[in-house]
């Protein structure tokens, strides 16, 4: 016997007949893919001479108003902070890309396994996760990012130990209700071992849900990466942080100098927003009942 999987109505992304959540999802991939050019072309522009070197203080004036000379202003250190912004977004996507991949590497066949063979391994991963997913991401993210230090892998670790238990718990769900289909208890039947179950046969089944967990926790990570650059525990000082750059903006605010507050904090809040845009239109994509509550 042979099931018949239900036909999914693709729902056109642009024009009249798009709901305005494709719009919005249309909008955010926009905006995602121009912080990955940005972050990639930083160091081209940089080496063609049309970016300043982020890293080097005191060699422009300090605290200069946006200008034709320095688009985005100066820092009281005498930073460009066009060039700081733009560099920013490349120590982001380094440090987001970097934990939400080891959040998925570990979590899912976590879950799996969990999952498929059930007993006193899944009652006991199932309690260590909970009590994880209990914690305030950023109070957990903070505990380990002063653990661990600074850099890029150190404040990766200290994301990806927060996201997890909610891969985790998604594909340990999937796989429980998964596993008890015909087409599994078949492929048991026919002698096939556990890892050939699991990887041929469960795999595809339980991770559709991953790529929208995969992009609302980097847009999530994004600002955990900021709250850790505002307190001093993300990446190293010579490392262009919006986070970092935000934190040391502050003392010049009530002097009306606004510039090198607004732009790292602009970036940041464009590029957390672009990404839950595009997760939340993969979730409606993804997502059938969403589209017959709208009548489709």
């Amino acid at each position: 016997m042979t099931v018949t999987p239900r036909r999914r109505l693709a729902l056109p992304l642009v024009g009249p007949k798009a709901t305005v959540s494709n719009t919005l999802m249309v909008a955010g991939l926009v905006i995602t893919l121009a912080f990955v050019v940005i972050a990639l072309s930083a160091p081209l522009m940089q080496s063609w001479g049309w970016l300043q070197d982020p890293t080097t203080a005191l060699q422009n004036p300090i605290h200069q108003p946006p200008d034709s000379a320095h688009w985005f202003g100066t820092t009281r250190q005498g930073y460009d902070i066009f060039a700081r912004t733009l560099f920013g977004s490349r120590a982001a996507w380094q440090v987001v890309l970097l934990a939400t991949a080891l959040s998925v590497v570990i979590g899912v066949p976590l879950g799996m396994v969990s999952g498929y063979l059930g007993g006193r391994l899944d009652r006991a991963l199932l309690f260590f996760m909970d009590t994880i997913y209990t914690l305030p991401g950023l109070l957990l993210s903070v505990t380990l990012a002063f653990v661990v230090g600074r850099g890029v892998v150190n404040a990766a670790i200290a994301l990806s130990i927060a996201y997890i238990p909610q891969y985790y718990r998604v594909v340990r769900n999937h796989t429980v209700s998964v596993k008890t289909e015909l087409f599994i208890e078949a492929a048991q039947a026919m002698g096939a071992d556990p890892w050939t179950v699991l990887s041929r046969y469960l795999f595809l089944n339980v991770i559709q849900s991953v790529p929208v967990l995969f992009t609302l926790n980097a847009a999530d990570a994004i600002l955990v990466l900021g709250g850790l650059g505002f307190l001093g525990l993300g990446l190293p000082e010579q490392v262009p942080e919006w986070g970092a750059d935000i934190r040391q903006a502050l003392d010049a605010l009530p002097t009306g100098i606004w510039w090198p507050a607004l732009f790292p904090g602009l970036a940041l809040t464009l590029m957390v927003t672009g990404l839950s845009l595009v997760g939340e239109g993969l979730n409606e994509l993804m997502n059938p009942r969403d589209r017959q509550r709208m009548g489709r």
